[in-house]
């Protein structure tokens, strides 16, 4: 429960039905949500001796628990409030309120012995209300303390020794408040005035023990004694006259005599300031959630025919703590790595350091909520889940990662799956350009972050998909650059002999050329030999012929032999071009 607690009246917590104790469900809801530490305070007695007005004013109330005014008691069972403690921040204080003991309708005293020690387990302080003085009749009202090392078990093995468990009630017994209501004796022994807490060690001092008599006397001061080591007196005058008592809970405190009110508030001081919080053996702080169990544990135990066991309940408290512990730790591990780890982890050693930090803080929590952790039982099952979870961890990283890199890899190589459908790479160099182009690709996706330790293996697995696409575009470049090369030497060839005709037909041509020339040069030559001879006088004429002739033949070897020098330059520019041709053939073919 939050730190205020709202209950503005009190519940039955332990019903009291046909004689047969029962939880009130309700109530026991109430009570598990307090997390706080509580102090709890029970209260029984007699009925009829004003109980539940003690409890109204620890409640800080006039009205809640009933008071009644007759001779039939009200209350029922154990009735329960629970209040923010008025002087301990961050406290319950938790009241119950018992029916009265006594009560001649009930027929037994069955049910007032299983109430009155139930009281007891509860409760860290025990207010035994009475009337009058402590005297014999008074603690033979007490016998319920008699009974209770047969109706209470400290522990749990059945062969422990009565008297040896009796002596470790001390440990688990709440302390013990006596409250006398309508006390009219002077507090005064000897002469002396003395306190109320003297006046209760007197009454409890025994006789020797020397006969059944006495034996009867000692037994409930002895139980007392040994069971209730810190004991409290309080004393109360009559609260007003007894022809208002009726009217008790609607009187302000001026109407109450001012003696009973300061005796009230002193008792009120005192249980404020010095109960304590309700604590199992080992020091284990009791919160509302702990006193549930309690509660559970003792009434079942009742209900099933058995002795409440402290010792039982503590383990069954442990049990259910410790499971609730684990639970929490597991809870608290969950939140941490919810909000540290954000899947893909780059690293398995980054997971695993997130895991160790969150375990320790885990841990740390179960050692906080847990006790009596017998044999560190919880603390291997936390350990146990908490590497389950570690496990399912791992697991998920890799499903993330690879989620991840196959996400990265259908976005990145996408367009490139398409080119390779579309035939962009199915020509001659393409492989080449796919490989390329591939390689640009891995590139961009190793530098995406926040891969995961899936990257290079959901990327080999890529890879490898493509293999038969990839190599059917190698082998497509294979062909087409084969069937390329037989083209190009074929065309080379082409070419070579088209350059070789242009070049014959240009000799040809320049060829002819020159003959026309040298046959026109020759026809000028003879025109002006002709001229010539014609302008001699007719006696040169025998001469110029011979010379002519001899100057025709003359020319015509000089023609013959320009010829023949062309022809020969002609034959080395042929040569050249078919040393250029077959070079580059070589070329072509390697």
């Amino acid at each position: 429960m939050a730190s205020e607690i709202h209950m503005p009246g009190p519940m039955c917590l332990i019903e009291n039905i046909n004689e047969q104790l029962m939880i009130n469900q309700e109530a026991l809801k109430i009570l598990s949500a307090i997390t706080q530490p509580v102090v709890v305070v029970a209260i029984v007695g007699l009925y009829r001796t004003g109980k539940s007005y003690l409890m109204n004013k620890l409640a800080g109330k006039k009205e809640g628990f009933s008071l009644g005014s007759t001779v039939q008691s009200h209350t029922k069972g154990i009735w329960m409030w629970c209040l923010p403690h008025p002087k301990m921040p961050n406290h319950t204080l938790v009241l119950l309120d018992t029916e009265g003991l006594g009560d001649v309708e009930k027929g037994d005293n069955e049910n007032d012995s299983w109430i009155f020690a139930l009281a007891i387990l509860l409760s860290s302080t025990f207010v035994y209300n009475s009337i009058g003085t402590i005297n014999q009749q008074a603690m033979d009202q007490l016998h319920y303390v008699t009974e209770l090392s047969s109706r209470i078990r400290a522990k749990s093995s059945p062969d422990v020794n009565q008297v040896k468990d009796s002596a470790d009630f001390v440990s688990f017994f709440p302390d013990f408040v006596w409250t006398l209501r309508d006390f009219s004796l002077d507090l005064e022994a000897n002469g002396q005035s003395i306190t109320a807490d003297e006046y209760l060690e007197n009454s409890l001092k025994l006789k020797p023990d020397t006969n059944q008599k006495d034996k009867n006397f000692n037994l409930p001061r002895l139980c007392v004694r040994k069971f209730f080591p810190k004991k409290k007196c309080f004393t109360f005058y009559l609260p007003t006259e007894w022809t208002k008592l009726a009217q008790l809970k609607t009187l302000p405190d001026n109407e109450l005599y001012p003696k009973f009110v300061q005796q009230v508030a002193e008792f009120c001081s005192y249980i404020f300031s010095h109960s304590e919080v309700k604590t199992l053996s080992g020091g284990i702080q009791v919160n509302g959630s702990r006193l549930a169990s309690l509660v559970q544990t003792y009434v079942n135990a009742i209900s099933s025919g058995d002795l409440p066991c402290m010792e039982s309940a503590v383990l069954a408290l442990a049990q259910t703590e410790n499971s609730a512990a684990v639970q929490k730790a597991l809870a608290h591990y969950d939140q941490q790595m919810g909000q540290k780890v954000w899947l893909p982890t780059e690293t398995l050693q980054e997971l695993l350091d997130l895991h160790r930090a969150s375990e320790r803080e885990a841990v740390e929590v179960f050692m906080k909520n847990s006790f009596k952790d017998v044999d560190q039982k919880f603390q291997k099952e936390l350990g146990t889940k908490l590497e389950k979870k570690l496990d399912d961890f791992c697991k998920e990283n890799m499903q993330a990662s690879s989620n991840r890199c196959s996400a990265l890899l259908q976005d990145i190589f996408s367009p490139l799956e398409e080119e390779m459908k579309q035939g962009v790479y199915s020509k001659p160099g393409g492989y080449h350009l796919l490989l390329e182009k591939t390689q640009q690709l891995k590139e961009k996706y190793l530098q995406q972050p926040r891969k995961g330790i899936q990257a290079t293996e959901i990327l080999q697995k890529y890879l490898l998909s493509k293999d038969s696409a990839m190599n059917a575009i190698l082998q497509t470049d294979r062909t087409l650059t084969e069937k390329e090369k037989d083209i190009e030497v074929e065309r080379v060839k082409a070419e070579s002999a088209q350059a070789l005709a242009e070049i014959l037909q240009e000799f040809q041509v320049q060829h002819q050329q020159i003959i026309e020339q040298k046959e026109k040069s020759h026809q000028e030559l003879v025109k002006k030999l002709t001229e010539k001879m014609e302008r001699e006088k007719a006696q040169l004429l025998e001469e110029q012929r011979r010379t002519l002739d001899l100057k025709l033949k003359e020319q015509a070897q000089l023609l013959k032999e320009g010829f023949q020098e062309e022809m020969r330059e002609y034959q080395d520019k042929i040569d050249d071009l078919q040393k250029k041709r077959n070079s580059q053939e070589k070329c072509i073919i390697s």
